[in-house]
């Protein structure tokens, strides 16, 4: 990623600045830096927010934190409506990774207003109320397990990498790890070391990431199933709903 960086915020200014935009599918917001922490939320489309951490699909109604120093690209996929909130560093949320959340109808509320405003002065009793109860509502949030962290090591990383490239292959670890010039429990002891899951795990979740980029271009539920590896219907909207708490048909409501 390129290192371009933004202009932060200095004494004096507000603690909460927000805009809104629209991008269409497709579009990338090359790599860059902030100087204050960002929530990004989008009311309609998907985002994929990248690190070199790993990467992290926001579908609609949920937000993305990315604290302040952190790298990162977003890629749209399908029109994307964004609400952007950036908070200055003291701010005292407890978020201190990057990390998908899920979004009240309260908390949505208060985003839209801000982004309509631009900015919440503190010096004004009245922002610096709805600064405080934005900071309080994003202090409660749930994160949602959204995150798709990448091995470091070589091998791994190749393993990963044909993981993503082809997530409907049924081809066992052994198999990948093979072409990857490793042994099966090496590549499995480097997947729960260096990503924190097991590799069935880490695969699972790079299937949902494909998953909810599918579903924002509009395929069909039963074709996005059979894109990403599941026998059925049945068996990926079960796991869909598992994770999300929502089924593949209802993501986007």
């Amino acid at each position: 990623m390129s290192k371009k960086r933004h202009p932060g915020g200095d004494a004096g200014e507000p603690a909460v600045r927000a805009l809104a935009a629209r991008y269409p599918n497709g579009f990338e917001l090359a790599g860059h830096t902030h100087d204050w922490s960002q929530l990004l939320y989008a009311s309609q489309g998907v985002m994929v927010v990248e690190t070199a951490e790993g990467s992290w699909v926001v579908p609609p109604h949920r937000a993305v934190w990315i604290p302040a120093g952190v790298e990162h690209a977003v890629t749209m996929r399908g029109s994307v409506s964004m609400r952007t909130v950036y908070f200055a560093e003291d701010v005292g949320i407890g978020l201190t990774s990057t990390t998908v959340v899920n979004v009240s109808p309260l908390l949505r509320e208060i985003v839209v207003h801000c982004a309509a405003l631009g900015r919440l002065d503190v010096r004004d009793p009245h922002e610096a109320r709805l600064a405080g109860l934005l900071v309080d509502l994003l202090a409660a949030v749930e994160a949602v397990p959204l995150s798709l962290p990448m091995p470091r090591d070589p091998r791994a990383v190749r393993v990963a990498e044909a993981v993503r490239r082809d997530p409907a292959s049924g081809a066992t670890v052994a198999m990948l790890a093979r072409r990857a010039a490793a042994g099966a429990r090496t590549v499995e002891r480097l997947f729960l070391a260096e990503t924190g899951m097991t590799f069935g795990t880490w695969r699972k979740q790079a299937r949902l990431h494909h998953a909810l980029v599918l579903l924002a271009q509009g395929v069909a539920v039963a074709n996005v199933a059979s894109e990403v590896g599941y026998s059925s219907p049945s068996a990926f909207i079960a796991t869909f709903k598992t994770t999300l708490g929502t089924t593949p048909g209802r993501v986007f409501e």
